[in-house]
């Protein structure tokens, strides 16, 4: 395939990971929809800062008009809830023998498979602390796991080249044969990560408080109870061990996972996460819904309940559209529903 890698949606993520392979000689074209993003990036280069490496890289980089062609090898970096959308446009875009690689938070190459089928959707799973802080300038915060797989759980020539791809990003990047693991992993740490939004604290000083560790312990569980049911026996990573959150774990183990966290999160330049980004900077919508609220309407096709999913939702929701604020108080409306 001598086609340019397309990654749709040039922000944090696609944006890091295209400008370590266009450094690298690999040929990546990028779309995204902020303008004056894409014409950075195209021109004087996307400035890529923060304590792991500080370098500046041209990067072809289009808006959706602009976009011609077809490409056989699409990476969506786009918002969960923006996947079905992104798809739509992208669809005229990949070849007949393409596929698309998600490099999202959530379970979304579900959505991707409905629309461009199973055999064209590759999973992957992304863990590195950045920011989007301005056009052409992304915060890369720290260093973490990164995996690529096939959703079928077979490893093909494709794969084997992603993976080699993604090692020049990443070089202890990961080639799993269940890569459902690690992303049912993370959605356990996704609500965990969601629930720190809920106050102005950073993530350390979330995972370290011991009156938020009951809260944050209970929605890790509901997570890892619903993902067993799926038939999924999620990876640990950076810290988050599934394994302490399971229904015969102990409590013991439960905080000796927050405590980890806590200290993974100390050394990352990345204070808080996109999801406070997203209320306290950005005033946009969050990606709850596609991340929290499918795992809760998941577990209740099992027959699970999720009083602390469907809570924090609630809650997201409410600071979304300002009726309330971001403060310990209202983190503290998800450990009311543990009395």
């Amino acid at each position: 395939m001598n086609d340019p890698i397309l990654i749709w949606g040039a922000g944090a993520i696609g944006g890091i990971l295209g400008a370590y392979l266009a450094r690298a000689g690999v040929p990546v074209l990028m779309v995204d929809i902020v303008e004056a993003h894409a014409r950075t990036c195209s021109t004087t280069g996307l400035t890529i800062e923060g304590p792991v490496e500080q370098f500046t890289q041209v990067i072809p980089c289009v808006t959706l008009e602009q976009l011609e062609g077809q490409f056989s090898r699409i990476i969506l970096a786009v918002k969960a809830q923006a996947t079905e959308g992104a798809l739509a446009q992208l669809l005229p875009h990949l070849t007949a023998d393409g596929y698309v690689v998600s490099a999202q938070n959530g379970l979304n190459e579900r959505v991707i498979a409905q629309h461009v089928g199973a055999e064209r959707t590759i999973g992957a799973f992304v863990n590195y602390g950045a920011d989007w802080t301005e056009a052409g300038r992304i915060l890369f915060g720290n260093r973490g796991a990164v995996v690529i797989g096939e959703i079928d759980g077979t490893i093909q020539p494709r794969t084997r080249e992603l993976y080699e791809l993604l090692q020049i990003f990443e070089p202890d990047a990961v080639l799993s044969e269940d890569i459902w693991a690690y992303l049912w992993g993370k959605l356990g740490y996704g609500a965990m990560l969601f629930a720190t939004a809920l106050s102005m604290d950073s993530m350390t000083a979330n995972f370290a408080d011991p009156t938020r560790g009951p809260a944050l312990i209970g929605l890790a569980r509901e997570v890892m109870r619903t993902a067993v049911a799926e038939g999924v026996d999620p990876k640990p990573f950076n810290g988050f061990d599934p394994a302490a959150f399971l229904p015969d774990a102990s409590d013991v183990a439960a905080q000796t996972s927050l405590a980890n966290l806590a200290e993974f999160n100390s050394k990352t330049a990345k204070t808080h996460t996109g999801i406070y980004r997203d209320l306290a900077v950005r005033k946009r919508k969050t990606e709850v819904d596609p991340q929290v609220g499918v795992v809760a309407q998941i577990a209740a096709s099992h027959g699970i309940e999720t009083p602390l999913l469907s809570r924090l939702v609630t809650l997201i929701h409410d600071i979304e559209e300002g009726r309330r604020e971001m403060s310990s108080e209202t983190f503290h409306e998800l450990t009311k529903v543990l009395a």
